[in-house]
């Protein structure tokens, strides 16, 4: 018996490294990328924004939709707060997107999914995604504190 105590309590003493049974616990994947996700969850709620936006003329950014039946939309005294507004909008490929400022100290550019000025003529949508037209102020002056402009942005099939 105490042949067998003493052999335990060498062993337990031993040199020898000992094997440690801990284990890294890695964060589980679900399939999602976090970013990603983010990203949707942000775009969803400035969508969101942009839709209550739209009933108001002095708040940006704002979602404009087209009917069924036309393919204009009309913003009429439209209220330039700060120096640019946003415009969302969501064509189809193979639109044609125009936009027309009753304002030429107003520059319309199209800024998402790429750059294009609109001064160049219609824009042909190459893809269906979220599509950002940005009127911004571009006079020669310092621009009004509540600058009025009406805006126009025909959505047609080519």
């Amino acid at each position: 018996m105490i042949l067998a105590l003493l052999l335990t309590t060498v062993s337990s003493c031993s040199s020898e490294p000992s094997i440690d049974n801990t284990q890294v616990v890695e964060e589980p994947t679900d399939g999602f990328n976090r970013d990603s996700q983010d990203e949707k969850i942000e775009s969803s709620i400035q969508n969101s924004y942009a839709r209550l936006a739209s009933k108001r003329s002095d708040i940006c950014p704002k979602l404009i939709q087209k009917e069924v039946d036309t393919q204009v939309v009309e913003r009429n005294s439209e209220v330039m707060v700060n120096s640019y507004c946003d415009y969302f909008l969501y064509p189809t490929e193979g639109q044609d997107i125009s936009v027309s400022v009753n304002d030429r100290r107003i520059e319309a550019l199209l800024i998402i999914p790429t750059i294009y000025d609109f001064a160049n003529g219609d824009y042909a949508v190459e893809s269906y995604d979220k599509h950002v037209i940005r009127l911004s102020y571009d006079g020669a002056t310092y621009k009004p504190a509540n600058l009025v402009y009406d805006v126009v942005v025909t959505v047609s099939e080519n």
